[in-house]
C-alpha cells in the first residue's frame, strides 16, 4: 500500500477533521500513535471497531507506519477498555505496543495524546510531525487497510434513542435512516449533535447526509442545555459575556493547552470583550485554543462560552500577526497538570448526560437506501469537482468526484448502485 493507492481511495481523517490521509502520511516521522482514546462521551466507535475490525486497522498501521518511516507504533486507548487491550496484544505486529490513557477528557487530543505517550511538546501552532510524530485514528488506519474506496462510514448513535448502537452506513445516508436503525428518537421534539456532545455541530435536519468525517449522532431533547449551548448566537454570546464575566480564571485553569503550556487563556478573551466596541478581543493566545470547549461546558461557573470568544478571535489575532514568538523549549508542561484532568464521568455529569446508556455495541444492519447525497466539500481543502454527469449510472465505488489539479482535497466515490441525479454541490444518486 503507497500513498497513491490511499489517495485513490478518498481516505480522509475519519474523526472529524477530515483531512486527506495521502498528504498527512507525506511526512517523516519516528514513531507513529494510533489515536484511539475516542474522550468524547456516548462514543463507541473506535472501541468496537478495534474488537471487531482489528485486522485492516493492523494492516493499515503497517501500511502507514512505511508510509512516514517509523520503526516504533503505539496505539494509545484508554485504560478501563482492558478487553479490548486483552484482545488486540496476542495480533500485535513487531515494533508496535499498547499505551493506556487516562479515562478523561480530552485524551484524545493529538497535542495531549502525543505527550502523555511520547513526553514530547508540539508546539504552538506546530503539528506532530515537528517532535517526529505521526498520529491517525482507529477508523482511518482500518479504511487503508480495507485497501479500497470509501464508501461507508462508522459511527455512534446515541442520546434519546431507543438502542445506541454503532453502526455502518453508506456515506450520504441520512441522519434519519441511521437513527431508524437505532430504534429512533424517544423524545418529541428532538434535536441532533454531530460528532461528539463536546465538540459537536448542531444538524440542520434529520435529511442531513452522514459524511465521511461523521463520527457520531448524539439525539437530545429540545431542552437539553447542551442543545441550547450549542445553538447559542455570537450576539447573545457576546453580550453575556461582557456582562457577567467575574475573572475568576476556571476557563484558563482547566485548559488542556493552557496546562501544556502553550499561550492560550480564554479568560483574557472574555476580559477582553468588556474592552472593544463592537466586541473584538485579540488575544494572541487565542489562536492556539483547540475548540475542546471544556472552558465553556465545565469549567465555567457562569455558564460562559470562552471556546467561541476564542474563535472569534481567530482571524482577527492571525491578521495582526499576533503569534507565538518563542522557542519550543520554552512551552513548559504546567506543575498541576496531571491534578487537573477532567474525568469523563464528572465531565458526563456536569453535561447532564447520566440519563442516558453509554453504550454503543456495533450491529449490522442492512441499509437499502432510495438516495445518497454526497457533499462535495466533506473534507479539508477545497470542494471536489464532479466527475459525472446527471443521468449516469454509477455503481459502488465509482470515482464520483475528485479534486482540481493542485488543490487540497479528497476523492469522492459512489456509495450505492444507482443513477446520478444532481451534481449541484453534491453528488445525488438514487437506487
Amino acid at each position: 500500500m503507497n500513498i497513491e493507492r490511499i489517495e485513490s481511495h478518498g481516505i480522509v481523517g475519519a474523526g472529524g477533521g477530515g483531512f486527506p490521509t495521502a498528504v498527512k502520511l507525506q511526512a517523516q516521522a519516528s514513531i507513529f500513535l494510533v489515536n484511539a482514546a475516542e474522550c468524547e462521551p456516548l462514543l463507541h466507535k473506535d472501541k468496537e471497531l478495534m474488537k471487531h475490525q482489528s485486522e485492516p486497522m493492523l494492516r493499515g498501521l503497517q501500511a502507514a507506519m512505511s508510509c512516514v518511516g517509523a520503526e516504533e507504533a503505539v496505539i494509545g486507548i484508554k485504560d478501563k477498555y482492558t478487553d479490548v487491550m486483552a484482545s488486540l496484544k496476542p495480533q500485535l505486529p513487531s515494533g508496535v505496543r499498547i499505551a493506556p490513557l487516562s479515562d478523561s477528557y480530552p485524551a484524545g487530543d493529538e497535542f495531549i495524546l502525543v505527550h502523555d505517550i511520547t513526553g514530547r511538546i508540539i508546539p504552538p501552532g506546530g503539528l506532530p510531525k515537528d517532535v517526529g510524530a505521526a498520529v491517525a485514528n482507529v477508523e482511518t488506519l482500518m479504511n487503508i487497510g480495507l485497501d479500497r474506496p470509501v464508501t461507508h462510514k462508522y459511527l455512534t448513535v446515541a442520546g434519546a434513542v431507543k438502542t445506541p448502537v454503532t453502526l455502518r452506513v453508506p456515506v450520504g445516508l441520512s441522519l434519519a435512516e441511521a437513527m431508524e436503525a437505532a430504534g429512533g428518537a424517544t423524545v418529541a421534539p428532538y434535536a441532533i449533535l454531530l460528532g461528539g456532545v463536546m465538540m459537536a455541530r448542531l444538524a440542520d435536519s434529520p435529511d442531513q447526509p452522514i459524511t465521511k468525517t461523521t463520527g457520531g449522532i448524539i439525539v437530545l431533547p429540545t431542552t437539553h442545555p447542551l442543545v441550547q449551548r450549542h445553538g447559542a448566537k455570537w450576539g447573545q454570546i457576546a453580550r453575556v459575556g461582557r456582562s457577567a464575566c467575574d475573572q475568576c480564571r476556571f476557563c484558563t485553569e482547566m485548559c488542556p493547552r493552557y496546562l501544556l503550556g502553550h499561550p492560550i487563556e480564554p479568560h483574557a478573551a472574555m476580559r477582553a470583550l468588556g474592552f472593544t466596541e463592537p466586541p473584538n478581543p485579540t488575544i494572541a493566545g487565542t489562536l492556539y485554543c483547540c475548540e475542546c470547549n471544556l472552558c465553556s461546558l465545565y469549567a465555567c461557573p457562569e455558564d460562559l462560552d470562552p471556546k467561541n470568544v476564542c474563535v472569534e478571535s481567530k482571524p482577527i489575532a492571525r491578521e495582526r500577526g499576533l503569534v507565538f514568538k518563542g522557542a519550543p523549549e520554552d512551552v513548559k508542561v504546567h506543575p498541576l497538570a496531571e491534578g487537573r484532568r477532567v474525568p469523563t464521568r464528572r465531565l458526563m455529569a456536569r453535561l447532564a448526560l447520566n440519563e442516558f446508556r453509554n453504550v454503543g455495541p456495533l450491529v449490522e444492519h442492512e441499509f437499502t437506501p432510495q438516495r445518497v447525497v454526497l457533499p462535495l466539500k466533506q473534507h479539508a481543502g477545497a470542494p471536489a469537482e464532479p466527475t459525472v454527469k446527471a443521468g449516469q449510472r454509477v455503481k459502488e465505488g465509482d470515482l464520483v468526484a475528485r479534486p482540481a489539479e493542485g488543490q487540497l482535497g479528497a476523492r469522492i466515490h459512489a456509495s450505492i448502485d444507482g443513477t446520478v441525479r444532481s451534481t449541484d454541490g453534491s453528488v445525488e444518486i438514487e437506487s
